[in-house]
């Protein structure tokens, strides 16, 4: 193969200048074997397992980071839902296999762990009801385990009892962790549609149709596709949306290279790419600032949720030319905190709680590391979710609530978390009650389009 001198110095350039890298390589692990009636025994099954499947992912990242000269990010484990791994024991109280994902996560040397989790979209198992209320314990006891519960889908409907006490527990979870800022409702996502296939975290976990082991990729580059959109800037929006896709094509290829390797290397399946823009806090690696290239005063102002819906449709157009295997959530994500372009539009009043509502209709995921005021009710952050579970049943795609209400925080504060998660001015919330609504329980029903069979 002749490499071309120009396409050289361009990969150059994205990654020393345009903050071009691989977010994630996400090994998923199943634990379905791992189940036993002394939990203790369940737990030290788990942490082995993991030792044994994850011993060189972290080494293998870094020797092809060195190699390729392509930043990996993070080096992560997903496990199966934790809920179904934990069925089989007799102790109600999963906090002691949490500690042992924290434990075997730490051995190996991961960023993250996820897989603490739960899939209730039509309702409760007795593992399902055990892992929930073992939540705001376990997040606050370990220090790199993400959980995620799954509380609607399109072909099911939003179990409103599940959105009922998950308000309850991101409260909880939020005062568990009050002396850091509520970092355990960082760790916590509430799904509609969740995917079994997703890298990143707070929400991967590995789902019951993966094969025994997996190499999942998670590919990024906000500042890529901005400077490639700096070249345009007389083109229309034709050129635009094809621009985004060209760049998103060249991203995506370098994360395929890396998952193919990554999967030799550890002799276990090549998974999918996702081919999510996911920002980071550093300047000129924010999907925000994407927009206003395109021509927005700022983020969140009138003509957001146009150009972020080009903004995904075009990297997903791009990334399905450059790999066969994409999945997980693929587009661009929006959360609040890891965006730089996201902060700075929520400091200067362009961004509400409501316009990012109506920009999770058009792009990845939802509602996402988003601070508000500590003193909101657990009804009213049900209610929250219910809305992006009902955009996301409607809309046949996956939503997500990550909310953070931190203890003694309000509107103006600003919150720290350090690191990829950042920081976060609190933003507010309406203070209307949906305490009725979310109390009366029950299922709201699959809408007309999950009848497709």
């Amino acid at each position: 193969m002749l490499f071309n001198t120009d396409d050289i110095l361009e990969t150059t350039r994205m990654i020393t200048q345009n903050k071009l890298d691989v977010r994630t390589i996400t090994m998923g692990i199943s634990l379905r074997d791992c189940g036993h009636p002394d939990i203790k025994v369940t737990a030290q099954k788990i942490y082995d397992k993991i030792c044994r499947k994850a011993e060189h992912l972290v080494k293998t990242g870094e020797d092809i980071e060195v190699e390729l000269g392509v930043p990996i990010i993070n080096k992560r484990i997903s496990v199966t839902p934790i809920s179904m791994v934990g069925e089989s024991c007799d102790s109600n109280d999963y906090v002691t296999l949490a500690q042992a994902l924290d434990n075997a996560g730490k051995q190996v040397g991961v960023n993250f762990i996820g897989g603490f989790s739960a899939l209730v979209d039509k309702g409760y198992t007795k593992g399902d009801r055990n892992l929930i209320a073992s939540i705001p314990e376990a997040l606050a006891v370990t220090d790199i385990v993400c959980s995620s519960v799954s509380v609607g889908s399109t072909k099911c409907g939003i179990n409103m009892d599940a959105v009922k006490q998950m308000g309850e527990v991101v409260k909880a979870a939020a005062e568990r962790t009050a002396d850091r800022d509520a970092i355990g409702c960082a760790k916590l996502v509430v799904f509609c549609n969740a995917v079994p296939d997703n890298p990143f975290m707070a929400g991967a976990f590995h789902g019951v149709t993966e094969p025994e082991s997996v190499i999942n990729v998670g590919v990024s580059g906000p500042g890529v596709v901005k400077y490639a959109l700096e070249q345009v800037r007389d083109g229309d929006i034709g050129m635009v949306a094809e621009t985004i896709k060209k760049t998103a094509f060249k991203i995506t290829r370098v994360g395929q290279l890396v998952a193919q390797e990554a999967a030799r290397r550890l002799n276990t399946q090549f998974g999918i790419i996702d081919l999510s823009l996911a920002p980071t806090p550093a300047i000129g690696d924010s999907v925000a600032h994407i927009l206003e290239e395109i021509g927005l005063e700022s983020c969140g102002g009138p003509g957001t949720t146009a150009t972020l819906a080009m903004l995904n449709d075009a990297v997903k157009k791009g990334g399905l030319m450059a790999s066969s295997y994409v999945g997980g959530l693929s587009g661009a994500f929006i959360p609040v905190s890891e965006d730089a372009g996201m902060i700075a539009a929520v400091e200067r009043g362009a961004l509400s709680l409501e316009k990012l509502e109506a920009m999770t209709c058009v792009c990845s995921v939802g509602l996402d590391m988003i601070a508000i005021p500590g003193d909101t009710t657990a009804a009213t952050i049900s209610a929250i979710i219910a809305d992006e579970a009902a955009i996301g049943m409607i809309n046949n795609k996956t939503t997500a609530v990550r909310l953070i209400p931190v203890p003694g925080k309000d509107v103006g504060d600003r919150v720290e978390f350090g690191g990829l998660l950042g920081y976060a001015p609190v933003l507010g919330v309406k203070k209307f009650s949906a305490e009725k609504f979310i109390n009366r329980g029950g299922r709201i029903p699959a809408p007309v389009r999950s009848l497709t069979n």
